[in-house]
C-alpha cells in the first residue's frame, strides 16, 4: 500500500436531484434532502439538508431556498459544492479529523448527461478535497444495486425513477446497450399534485404538502386491490384566502398523475422497441427491474406489467438502489473500473 493511500478515504455518492446519499466503509452514512438555505446578503449558506428542508415554504425575504440540482445535473455550482462539502463534514469517521483526509469519490450521473454536466459534477467533487474523482451511469449503479450481474451476456432491463429524471437502459456485458433518460420523474409528480389540488379544490398547497401526498397516497392505478385511506390536507383557499382544511383519496392522485405516468410507459416501450431481438428474448425471461423513489408509488409496478406484459420486480429498498450500487462499484474499483469514467 503507497503511503499517500494510507490518508485516503473513499466515499460513493449518489447526488440526486430529491436526496443526496452518501456511502463510507460500506455503510449508508448521509441520507438527507438536497437543498441548501442560503442567506441573501451575504451569499453564505445557513443550513443544509434536512434543517434547509424545515425552513422550506416558511422563510422570510433574507433566506433563499436553494436545491442545488435539477432533472439530476447541477443547476446552482456554489450551492451544490457547499452542500457537498457540509455533508462530508457529516460523515462521523471524516468531520471531526484534524487534517482532512483526501478522498477517493465515485459519483453517479444520469445517463442523458452532458460533458458540460460531467464537468461540473467533478469540478463540484474536487473542490472537496478529492483526488480522485470517478463517475458512474445511474441505471448501471442501480442495476448493480438491485443484485443484477451486470457482466453477464443476459439482457436486463432497469427503470429508476428517480427525483429528477426517469433512467431507462438495457444492460448486458458490462454496458448499456440502449437507454432513454426523461425529464419526468418524482419532481414532476409532485408539481402535478399541487396543481391538480389548486384547480380542482381552489386550494393552494406548498411543496412539501404535495410530497407528503405523493408519499400516502400516490397511486398509478384508479383501483387498488387494498384501497387507501383518505388524508387530510391544510393549505390556503385561493378564493377567500383564509387557511383551509379538504379530504383527498387516491383516485383523484391518480387522475393528477395518469399523464405523467403514460410517458413513462411510453419512454419503456419506446426503449423496449429498440432493444437487439436477443436481448428482447432475455428481458421476456428476467423482465424489467424498478429503482429509485418513483418505483414506491403503489401500483405502479403492476401498472407497467399490464403495459408491457413482462414481470415487473421492485428493487428492494429502491431509495438506496442506487447509492448501493455506486458503494459496490467503489468497493470493487479495480472489477468495475471499466464501467467509470473520470
Amino acid at each position: 500500500m503507497k503511503l499517500f493511500d494510507m490518508f485516503t478515504e473513499e466515499i460513493a455518492v449518489d447526488l440526486g436531484t430529491a436526496n443526496t446519499l452518501i456511502i463510507h466503509n460500506n455503510k449508508i452514512v448521509i441520507d438527507q434532502p438536497s437543498i441548501v438555505a442560503i442567506d441573501r446578503f451575504t451569499g453564505k449558506p445557513i443550513a443544509v439538508g434536512e434543517q434547509a428542508k424545515l425552513m422550506q415554504g416558511k422563510t422570510h425575504e433574507n433566506i433563499r431556498i436553494v436545491r442545488p440540482l435539477k432533472d439530476g445535473v447541477i443547476a446552482d455550482f456554489h450551492a451544490s459544492e457547499h452542500m457537498i462539502k457540509e455533508f462530508i463534514k457529516q460523515i462521523p469517521q471524516l468531520g471531526g479529523k484534524l487534517m482532512q483526509p483526501t478522498l477517493r469519490i465515485v459519483i453517479c450521473i444520469p445517463s442523458g448527461i452532458t460533458e458540460v454536466e460531467k464537468r461540473a459534477v467533478r469540478d463540484s467533487a474536487l473542490k472537496v478535497n478529492a483526488k480522485e474523482v470517478k463517475l458512474i451511469y445511474e441505471p448501471m449503479a442501480a442495476a448493480i444495486g438491485a443484485g443484477i450481474d451486470v457482466e453477464s451476456p443476459e439482457g436486463n432491463m432497469i427503470v429508476d425513477i428517480g427525483g429528477g429524471t426517469t433512467e431507462i437502459a438495457v444492460i448486458a456485458l458490462g454496458g448499456i446497450v440502449c437507454d432513454k433518460s426523461i425529464k419526468i420523474a418524482g419532481d414532476v409528480f409532485t408539481n402535478d399534485i399541487s396543481y391538480f389540488i389548486r384547480s380542482q379544490h381552489n386550494l393552494d398547497v406548498g411543496e412539501r404538502t404535495a410530497e407528503r401526498i405523493k408519499i400516502e397516497i400516490g397511486s398509478a392505478l384508479e383501483e387498488l386491490e387494498y384501497p387507501l385511506e383518505d388524508i387530510p390536507v391544510r393549505g390556503k383557499d385561493l378564493i377567500t384566502g383564509k387557511p383551509k382544511e379538504i379530504m383527498i383519496n387516491y383516485k383523484e392522485i391518480f387522475k393528477a398523475l395518469d399523464k405523467s405516468i403514460m410517458r413513462i410507459e411510453d419512454a419503456i416501450m419506446e426503449t423496449l422497441s429498440l432493444t437487439p431481438p436477443e436481448l428482447a428474448a432475455d428481458i421476456y425471461k428476467t423482465g424489467i427491474f424498478l429503482a429509485g423513489g418513483g418505483a414506491l408509488l403503489n401500483g405502479l409496478a403492476e401498472r407497467i406489467h399490464k403495459k408491457t406484459g413482462l414481470p415487473v420486480c421492485v428493487a428492494e429498498d429502491p431509495l438506496r438502489t442506487v447509492v448501493r450500487g455506486t458503494g459496490i462499484a467503489l468497493k470493487n474499483i479495480n472489477k468495475f473500473r471499466f464501467l467509470m469514467s473520470s
